[in-house]
C-alpha cells in the first residue's frame, strides 16, 4: 500500500469520527430532529444493502445475478458507504477468501498484526493504515469484473460518488430546515455519522467475526457466526456460514439466523429483477458439519 493511499484512508476514517464527536454535542443540545434520524437510517440502509448485496454477494461471489441497471444501482449504493471503489473492494475480499487467516489475508485478526487486541485492531482498521499490507488488485483478483465496462466506469467514478454522498444530506437538510445550519446538522447526522456506523459495522465482520461466535462447519479458518451483529450487518455476521459456502446468496442457514440481505434478494428475484440465486441444500450443509466425516464411517458400519 502506498503512503498516499494510507493517508487517504486515515482521512476517510478520521472525518466520520470527528462527525460523531460533533453529533454528541448536537445531541446534548437537542440539535437533532426526526428528519435527521430518518435520513440517517434510510441512507444507512441504502449504503449497507449496496455493500452486502452489490459489492459482496453479487460482484465478489456471484451469488446472484441481476439486470444490468439493478446491478449498477446496487454498486452505486455500495459506493456511498465510502469503503472504496467496487473493483478494489471486491479484489480485497477475494484475496481475503484466498488466504483466510493465513499470510496474505489483508485483514485477519490472526496474522499481520499479532494476536489478541492488536490482532483485532489490525483486522478492524489497522490494515487500512499499514504500508506493509498487499491489497487485492483487480487485474489479479477480479479480471472477470474488468470486462464489465459499466462497472469499471462506476468504480472509477467513486471519488465523485463519495462527494455526492456527503453533499446530498446537506442539501436535503437545508431544504427541510430552511437554514444553512440546518443543512450542516443533517450533514453531520446523515452524512458523517452514517458513514462512521457503516464503516465500523462492516469492519466488525473482518475483526469480531473472525474472533468471537460459534462454528458449525468444518472449515480451515477462524471465521465465526456472531448473532449480536446480525441486524446491523444485515446478515453478514453469519460469517462462518459464508466462509463454508462463499457463493451462497443467503448467509443465514437456520430459521433463527436472520439475514435481511437474503430477504431483499428473494424479493428482487420474486419480481424478476434478480435471478439464479445460489442456495445451499441441507444435505450439503450436513455433509460439511464439524464431525460429519468422522460420523459417516460409523453410520455405514451401523447399517
Amino acid at each position: 500500500m502506498s503512503r498516499a493511499t494510507r493517508w487517504m484512508n486515515i482521512f476517510a476514517v478520521s472525518l466520520p469520527f470527528v462527525g460523531v464527536l460533533i453529533a454528541i454535542v448536537l445531541l446534548w443540545n437537542q440539535a437533532v430532529t426526526w428528519f435527521d434520524i430518518a435520513m440517517l437510517v434510510g441512507l444507512y440502509l441504502f449504503s449497507a444493502f449496496g455493500v452486502t448485496i452489490g459489492y459482496h454477494r453479487m460482484l465478489t461471489h456471484g451469488a446472484v445475478q441481476a439486470k444490468p441497471w439493478v446491478k449498477y444501482l446496487f454498486v452505486i449504493a455500495g459506493s456511498t458507504a465510502i469503503e472504496g471503489p467496487a473493483l478494489i473492494w471486491a479484489a480485497d475480499h477475494r484475496k481475503h477468501h484466498a488466504h483466510t487467516d493465513q499470510e496474505g489475508d489483508p485483514h485477519s485478526p490472526h496474522v499481520g498484526g499479532g494476536e489478541g487486541l492488536r490482532g483485532l485492531w489490525h483486522a478492524h482498521v489497522g490494515w487500512l493504515w499499514s504500508t506493509e499490507i498487499e491489497r487485492g488488485w483487480p487485474r489479479k483478483h477480479t479480471p472477470d469484473l474488468l470486462r464489465d465496462k459499466g462497472l469499471v466506469r462506476i468504480s472509477k467514478a467513486f471519488p465523485y460518488i463519495a462527494i455526492a454522498t456527503l453533499v446530498v444530506p446537506f442539501l436535503a437538510g437545508w431544504a427541510y430546515h430552511g437554514t444553512l445550519m440546518g443543512g450542516l446538522q443533517t450533514y453531520i447526522w446523515a452524512g458523517l455519522v452514517k458513514v462512521f456506523f457503516i464503516h465500523h459495522v462492516t469492519w466488525s465482520v473482518n475483526s469480531i467475526c473472525h474472533f468471537s461466535g460459534y462454528r458449525r462447519f468444518d472449515v480451515e479458518d477462524h471465521s465465526r457466526n456472531n448473532p449480536f451483529l446480525a441486524i446491523l450487518t444485515l446478515g453478514e455476521s453469519w460469517h462462518h456460514n459464508h466462509h463454508a459456502f462463499p457463493r451462497s446468496a443467503s448467509h443465514g442457514m437456520r430459521w433463527y439466523e436472520v439475514d435481511l440481505s437474503a430477504l431483499v434478494i428473494k424479493a428482487f428475484v420474486k419480481v424478476g429483477l434478480m435471478s439464479k440465486p445460489v442456495y445451499i441444500s441441507r444435505e450439503r450443509q450436513d455433509a460439511k458439519r464439524i464431525g460429519a466425516q468422522k460420523a459417516a464411517p460409523n453410520a455405514v458400519a451401523a447399517d
